[in-house]
């Protein structure tokens, strides 16, 4: 086997699908058959066993496949330490991010880092921050962005930290929310429990949610509509200043935050672009981008 059949058996066995493996890979449907046939002719085995939909590996074909994985890391880490070796900052820099910083935040942290190390390459993944977080100590990625707390003993930066608030297209009372409808949205747990925290510490009733949408943008541009109210970071629609904001406070009367972190291993520092990276990182204003 060489990088192109590792390649490809990784993203066949992270997808279990033909068609989304050769997008991926932007290969054709009979080029990945071709070379899985090959490789079954090869080895005298059963790769794949062909499903109504998608497809699933024999007990052979997950050998062969964790083999791949494996070895794609390994030509990873000597790629990266032969970029290193030149004293340069060159590479492929991976960063994980939360869904609301890959939109708001990464592409002008993106701009402003290749203005000074124009020979980077970046490979930037999105998804909630608890998926972050598990990429990061599955060492999918150099450095993950995050948003709240998770368990981490090793190195972290925080970024900044945001309000959450309701945003409202009307003027309200806080006594009049359980009755006012509400637009909620998919959000991870963190978020999900610090909401629920402050709203049964201060009613008795549950929340008139009559809108549930699955992004937090989506809920933003319901609440812009007048459709109703929703609890979310101020940074989300502090840039409507139409909308009636106010601030959500704690027990002990101190505005509730959520904070967003950088977290990397420290033994990845020895890399320079990911030394040059959470270098940058702390110098920047990220809140104010």
């Amino acid at each position: 086997m060489n990088i192109s059949d590792w390649r490809m058996l990784a993203a066949l066995f992270s997808t279990q699908n033909i068609t989304q493996a050769a997008q991926q890979l932007f290969l054709s449907q009979p080029t990945i058959t071709a070379r899985i046939k090959k490789l079954e002719d090869y080895y005298g085995i059963r790769i794949l066993i062909r499903k109504h939909r998608g497809v699933t590996f024999t007990p052979e074909g997950e050998v062969l496949a964790h083999h791949a994985v494996e070895m794609l890391h390994a030509q990873r880490k000597l790629e990266e330490k032969l970029n290193n070796m030149k004293k340069q900052v060159n590479g492929t820099l991976r960063v994980g991010v939360s869904n609301f910083f890959a939109l708001n935040k990464m592409p002008k942290i993106l701009r402003l880092f290749k203005e000074q190390f124009p020979n980077i390459e970046c490979q930037v993944v999105s998804g909630w921050s608890s998926e972050m977080h598990r990429k990061l100590l599955t060492n999918d990625v150099h450095v993950s962005i995050v948003k709240g707390d998770f368990p981490w003993k090793d190195h972290k930066e925080l970024l900044y930290d945001e309000e959450l608030c309701i945003a409202s297209p009307w003027e309200f009372a806080m006594e009049e929310l359980p009755s006012m409808p509400r637009i909620d949205y998919l959000t991870d747990q963190n978020m999900h429990t610090l909401i629920e925290e402050w709203w049964y510490s201060h009613f008795e009733k549950p929340p008139y949610i009559n809108i549930y949408v699955n992004h937090v943008e989506t809920c933003k541009e319901m609440v812009i509509n007048g459709l109703g109210y929703a609890i979310l970071a101020n940074l989300v629609v502090k840039p409507y200043p139409n909308l009636i904001i106010k601030t959500l406070f704690d027990s002990k009367g101190q505005p509730l935050t959520r904070k967003t972190w950088m977290y990397y291993h420290n033994e990845s520092l020895q890399l320079n672009i990911v030394n040059a990276f959470v270098s940058f990182m702390k110098e920047l204003n990220v809140k104010e981008l």
